[in-house]
């Protein structure tokens, strides 16, 4: 009796996750939890390792450097942060490993490629927390002291990009809010790239608003961005990819029209690819469209 009531499902948000009665998440995509080792690719040339930003809460990153054309060349630096419902995947497993070691090769920049915990376990702002931890781990690195001798040596501090999609592209949104509203010593933010992102307005809001207990209902900024967070956001260029498959598609065009609208001083650009879905290049890495999607957002930060 006492193991069917503990078996009994208390929330469920398909395809992510489900909350038992006695409190134990169980997660639909078991491949989602896969990860790889870093690892240096022979056939491109980017070279990757894993760094520990907090050991309290948990937050690491996984650096990817390219191959340097010339020995003190500095390159621009792209700070990727992954998607996944705020609930699942990892800067670690095999598509992400993929998606930002190409980017990296692609664009001649250094990636770090943010893993920040997972709600519910750890329920929301621990994502936009941990990110903002990473950035600053990375900022601390702008007078060439910081911890890891990767970014000391090849990063160009003038040249910073936030990227991320989906989820990731939420998050990359609100950081750089905060750095419009307090900025990082050392740090110029040439541009933000969202990819696919979300941005409330959906049945995934029930989800969100449940992974975050102390939220401000729908309206929250954290979830429909302000018209004041757009006017101040703290880069000068901002490059949209939104799928015209996707469920999600109506946030990242009204995301478009709302920046074009705040006053906001810089510039923006949207691209639009036809008969594809939410996140298709980590599905589909190889297909047209995808290799469209790569080449894109490395032309944003090459142009940076």
């Amino acid at each position: 009796m006492e193991s069917s009531r503990n078996d009994e499902i208390t929330h469920e948000f398909f395809p992510f996750f489900k909350v038992f009665k006695d409190g134990r998440v169980e997660r639909f995509m078991l491949s989602d939890t896969q990860k790889v080792p870093p690892s240096d690719d022979p056939r491109t040339g980017v070279r990757s390792k894993d760094v520990v930003i907090s050991s309290e809460p948990q937050v690491s990153a996984r650096i990817f450097l390219p191959q340097i054309p010339e020995p003190n060349k500095k390159l621009p630096l792209l700070v990727y942060i992954h998607g996944g419902g705020f609930s699942i995947e990892s800067a670690f497993n095999p598509g992400y490993h993929k998606f930002v070691s190409a980017l990296s090769a692609k664009a001649s920049a250094i990636a770090v490629s943010v893993e920040y915990r997972l709600a519910p376990e750890h329920p929301i702002p621990a994502c936009y927390e941990d990110s903002w931890a990473a950035l600053q781990w990375v900022a601390s690195h702008a007078n060439g002291d910081g911890p890891d001798p990767w970014l000391n040596n090849h990063a160009d501090f003038r040249r910073v990009f936030l990227a991320g999609d989906s989820a990731g592209a939420n998050i990359s949104h609100q950081l750089v809010v905060r750095l419009g509203s307090c900025g990082l010593p050392g740090v110029k933010l040439s541009g933000m790239a969202l990819v696919h992102p979300y941005f409330g307005g959906t049945e995934d809001d029930k989800m969100w608003l449940y992974m975050f207990p102390e939220n401000r209902g729908p309206e929250d900024p954290r979830l429909k961005p302000a018209a004041e967070d757009l006017t101040g956001l703290g880069c000068e260029r901002v490059l949209i990819f939104v799928a015209a498959e996707d469920h999600l598609r109506e946030r990242g065009t009204g995301y478009h029209e709302d920046l074009k609208k705040s006053g906001w001083k810089g510039t923006v650009e949207i691209v639009e690819h036809e008969e594809e879905d939410h996140v298709f290049h980590l599905r589909k890495p190889n297909c047209e469209k995808a290799l469209d999607l790569v080449d894109r957002l490395a032309s944003f930060v090459k142009q940076g």
